[in-house]
């Protein structure tokens, strides 16, 4: 793991002082748009996550205080703004547009927080050693050296300008066996997640430091498996326009 970056979102307007609560991106007392620096995806949306890190979220929730923020936030409400809120306003809601996009969905939101935790989680930490990352779960072995073997007889069978509707039919049936298993492994990360919420709760450190071990480990495991899904259905897709 890399070390853990804390911050801390403002606890006061910087204009009328007032306490901010909800969302530390604007102040409900005054309207005052605050600065962003300091402020993670979770504190963007206090109101809905609450003013912890949580995985499990009210989704609707939060698309809802997404369009009110958006409303309240954007550029055209501070155009007699002065040129430094004018300057938060356009840094507020692109956060506030990121922050969105990744905490409306499952996977990317564990993967943030994930990495808030200091785990290496994500496409940019399997690309520094992408042979090391590329190596298959250890249950797997057998059959992706299988698949391997398939796909390169696929490639071959174009190359020669033939078509076997036996192998077409048998990397049909891996593709959906791994599309199961990738469905399986969402809801693992929801009960994982759960658990991680429940530590959190509970201040239980040692409950939360094994969830986020094990979802990082499933989230490992998934990459692995949506990468082989791509692979064949590309495969796939090719055979069936040759």
């Amino acid at each position: 793991m890399t070390s853990v970056v804390t911050t801390s979102a403002p606890a006061a307007c910087w204009a009328c002082r007032a306490a901010l609560g909800g969302s530390p991106l604007l102040c409900a007392a005054c309207g005052k748009v605050q600065p962003a620096a300091g402020i993670d995806y979770f504190q963007v949306f206090g109101s809905v996550v609450g003013f912890e890190r949580r995985l499990t979220i009210d989704t609707a929730a939060l698309e809802r205080e997404f369009h009110r923020l958006s409303r309240r936030l954007h550029p055209d409400r501070f155009a007699r703004a002065t040129a430094q809120e004018q300057e938060w306003s356009l840094a507020a809601t692109a956060l506030l547009n990121d922050a969105y996009r990744t905490l409306r969905e499952l996977v990317q939101r564990t993967e943030y927080l994930l990495k808030l935790e200091g785990f290496e989680i994500g496409e940019e930490f399997a690309g520094k050693n992408k042979t090391a990352k590329r190596q298959p779960p250890a249950d797997l072995l057998e059959e992706v050296f299988e698949l391997n073997m398939q796909l390169e007889e696929m490639r071959m069978n174009r190359k020669m300008g033939e078509s076997d509707p036996a192998l077409h039919s048998e990397l049909t049936a891996v593709s959906l066996r791994f599309e199961s298993e990738l469905a399986k492994l969402d809801n693992n990360l929801v009960e994982k997640g759960a658990a991680w919420d429940a530590g959190a709760a509970a201040g239980d450190s040692a409950g939360r430091a094994t969830a986020a071990k094990d979802m990082a480990a499933q989230l490992d495991r998934r990459r692995y498996l949506r990468n082989l899904v791509r692979d064949v259905n590309e495969a796939l897709s090719t055979d069936k326009e040759s």
